[in-house]
């Protein structure tokens, strides 16, 4: 084994304290430069933007893990406001009115004749032809009674006088008789059954 030679340190002077020289103890160590020391502002900003960014980070993992969902869980749930709309009511079918024209036709009344004078004779009287009876035919079935076998008299006269002159025709009947009068004279009936125009 080969050693290197010791290098004794340097005479001192009396009294002085011996110094070790690095360099004469191990010539075979090269020197090191240096270790420069950040400054303490440097190294106050590198580990201050370190702990910001793993604060952020931290902050970001734990906001959606667990201390969200314990947040969550801890607070009343928002009540939920559902709306519902109604539907459209579907629309009605459109009513179809179908209108029928119907023509009232006002049927004209037969023109009926005036109501003229009777047609029956009642009673014992005398009459105007055309104004208090028709002119026509009358039939009698005779006398109200018997009237002592002289029966029922008419007679039939140009005037209401009264006068033998006026009659036109007369007769007594014991049973059914016809007498034809015309209009404008008069006819005159006593104690007969009733007169019905039968022409």
């Amino acid at each position: 084994m080969t050693g290197t030679p010791s290098i004794l340190p340097a005479a001192q002077p009396d009294g002085a304290a011996p110094t070790t020289s690095w360099a004469a103890m191990s010539p075979s160590v090269p020197p090191q430069p240096p270790v420069q020391r950040p400054s303490r502002r440097k190294a106050w900003l590198t580990h201050g933007a370190t702990a910001f960014v793993a604060l952020i980070f931290g902050a970001a993992i734990g906001g959606n893990g667990e201390s969200s969902s314990a947040a969550n869980s801890a607070r009343p749930a928002p009540a939920v406001t559902v709306t519902k709309t109604a539907g459209a009511a579907a629309p009605k079918p459109a009513a179809t009115v179908t209108k029928t024209a119907k023509e009232t036709v006002t049927a004209k009344p037969k023109p009926t004749k005036k109501p003229g004078p009777p047609d029956t004779i009642e009673g014992d009287g005398q009459y105007l032809v055309g104004e208090d009876i028709q002119a026509g035919t009358y039939k009698t079935t005779g006398p109200e009674n018997d009237n002592f076998g002289l029966g029922c008299y008419w007679a039939r006269t140009k005037n209401a006088s009264g006068e033998m002159e006026a009659i036109i025709a007369n007769d007594n009947i014991t049973g059914q008789s016809r007498v034809t009068v015309n209009k404008g004279e008069y006819f005159e009936t006593k104690g007969c059954l009733k007169w019905e125009r039968v022409g």
